[in-house]
């Protein structure tokens, strides 16, 4: 099984900067990608940031340019740094990791908890 460990969630005011982190463990061959995704109340969830295997990196149109995604693979961890913050960025974030896990070896998909980011003066 793989357990999916985020933190770093939090209030910030408008402008602000805040790093989310999430840790991957367990029985893990391999990512072919690692994403965060958030959702808003009401709102359905969507993908803000996505890093695959082989580096390659895609955005949000609406987070373009303020988040940036990274990971440190030797960690297993997979950042998100979000700077000048705006109240629509409010949001429950989740981690999700695309995984090849071992025995039997398959593709699967896992999720964080969560972890609240709020956005207000």
């Amino acid at each position: 099984q793989v357990q999916l460990v985020e933190s770093g969630g939090g209030l910030v005011q408008p402008g602000g900067s805040l790093r989310l982190a999430c840790t991957a463990s367990g029985s893990i061959a391999s990512f072919f990608t690692m994403d965060w995704f958030r959702q808003a109340p009401g709102k359905e969830r969507e993908l803000v940031a996505r890093i695959t295997r082989t580096g390659s990196i895609n955005y949000a149109d609406s987070v373009k340019g303020r988040f940036t995604i990274s990971s440190d693979n030797a960690k297993n961890t997979v950042y998100l740094q979000m700077s000048s913050l705006k109240p629509e960025d409010t949001a429950v974030y989740y981690c999700h990791a695309d995984v090849l896990v071992y025995s039997p070896y398959t593709r699967q998909n896992f999720w964080g908890e969560g972890s609240q980011v709020t956005v207000s003066s």
